[in-house]
């Protein structure tokens, strides 16, 4: 027995259920219509959707996120993000990095920012609209009163940051007088970016580059031109902080203070606006090489997870993800085959072909094959499902998954912790024999 036919899709226009099914052909986590997507997220939504209200009043709110390899991290970053470009906030999602973006180097967390930031009307990098978006916005409001009103708006951002505030006025007067060169470089000068030319900085009035302690200054006067530009807020997500494990211990160190020292401006009151998401693993907030290793950090961390998971508190500074069950698994299975089907002409045949009990048999078939650990076959499901198995039934219509589909799992298509699980560990050259004479 199959459920609906487009109760998964009828919310979304066709292109949007095409990102979404070509991100899980990719083996990705789609950017958007994760709604019709999120098995088990209900218990959040009425804390997640009043901690954005509070944020788009003017709050701050910092949360932390713990949950094993496919526990579904990135799913609820993006799924949260979702929410929060419905009341317009803009969004913004930082893969924490050793050699890209050390989190102890904050002027290149606060580039990354600028480069991922996105709103429900303009994709990464919407920095440029954002920023032009705000001069409409004044100049609309303040008319001839303009300059006068520029000055106003840019006072808190002046007294912390004065070299953000210069460049916006740089970057207002080189719009007017149709400096395109310098307004790019402004533009660039103001998302972090190095190696602006030395002519554009003159213009501008300002020095030198962006460094850690101008990071935080310069989050700030970001968050003061979204709210002007009729975004009244920012989800920021660090993602992956668990690889500070694996760093130098000098750096983890100052890494893990970084993040204590955000946590701190944003209890403070310094980001208005702001919604600050970090996502790890336990072994990262529990372990000795992680939170643990900063003793304030893991003071600002702390949460009780001794109890049953299902008596979890969603308004604590860290939620935990309990990962897919097999029930789960195949609830996932039925919403991505109905947002398939949905618009098609021949739906029916479809889900005659990929109906429950086969969507449970290639559950079941891909949970044996990664050594039964439900938590991590979301994605490899996902992605066998539309590609190997939907795809081929639409496109073949003497196509029978029964009788012409059998599962196959090749190293290569696995990332390490999957191929850890089915058994395909890939060998290095130095593990091959040679047979020489």
């Amino acid at each position: 027995m199959t459920g609906p036919h487009d109760p998964a899709g009828s919310g979304l226009s066709p292109r949007r259920r095409k990102e979404v099914l070509d991100a899980l052909r990719r083996g990705t986590v789609p950017y958007n219509g994760l709604d019709v997507l999120a098995v088990g997220l209900r218990r959040f939504e009425p804390t997640a959707d009043d901690e954005l209200a509070t944020v788009c009043a003017g709050g701050a709110v910092f949360k932390a996120v713990r949950g094993e390899y496919g526990s579904g991290k990135t799913f609820f970053a993006r799924w949260l993000g979702e929410r929060a470009k419905r009341r317009g906030m803009a969004v913004a999602e930082v893969q924490i990095s050793e050699t890209q973006t050390p989190l102890h180097r904050l002027e290149t967390v606060y580039r990354r920012v600028c480069e991922s930031l996105q709103t429900a009307e303009f994709p990464p990098s919407a920095l440029r609209p954002v920023l032009d978006a705000w001069l409409y916005t004044l100049e609309e409001e303040a008319g001839s009163q303009v300059d006068a009103v520029l000055e106003q708006r840019l006072a808190s951002v002046s007294r912390t940051t004065p070299a953000f505030a210069s460049a916006l006025r740089a970057y207002r007067a080189a719009q007017q007088d149709g400096g395109v060169a310098t307004a790019e470089g402004l533009v660039a000068w103001l998302g972090g970016q190095p190696h602006v030319a030395a002519t554009v900085r003159q213009r501008a009035g300002v020095r030198g580059q962006l460094d850690h302690f101008g990071a935080v200054g310069f989050l700030q006067g970001l968050l003061t031109v979204l709210r002007d530009s009729g975004h009244p807020g920012l989800l920021l997500v660090l993602d992956e902080v668990e690889t500070l494990q694996r760093t130098r211990g000098d750096v983890r160190d100052k890494a893990l203070n970084a993040l204590r020292q955000l946590i701190d401006e944003v209890d403070s009151g310094r980001f208005p606006g702001l919604y600050l998401l970090t996502t790890g693993t336990p072994a990262f907030f529990d372990g000795t090489q992680g939170a643990q290793r900063l003793p304030p950090l893991a003071q600002r961390l702390a949460t009780d997870f001794t109890t049953d998971p299902r008596f979890d508190n969603p308004r604590a500074v860290q939620l935990r993800l309990p990962g897919f069950t097999i029930d789960g698994l195949r609830e996932l299975g039925g919403r991505v085959r109905d947002l398939f089907m949905a618009g098609l002409p021949d739906a029916e045949r479809i889900a005659g072909q990929v109906d429950d009990e086969y969507l449970t048999t290639l559950a079941d078939a891909v949970t044996g094959r990664l050594g039964g650990k439900v938590g991590i076959v979301p994605r490899v499901f996902l992605k066998k499902l539309v590609a190997d198995v939907l795809d081929r039934v639409e496109l073949h219509a003497d196509f029978d998954p029964r009788r012409h589909y059998q599962l196959t799992l090749t190293a290569a298509e696995l990332t390490e912790v999957e191929r850890n699980a089915a058994g395909l560990v890939a060998r290095s050259v130095d593990d091959i024999e040679l047979d020489l004479p």
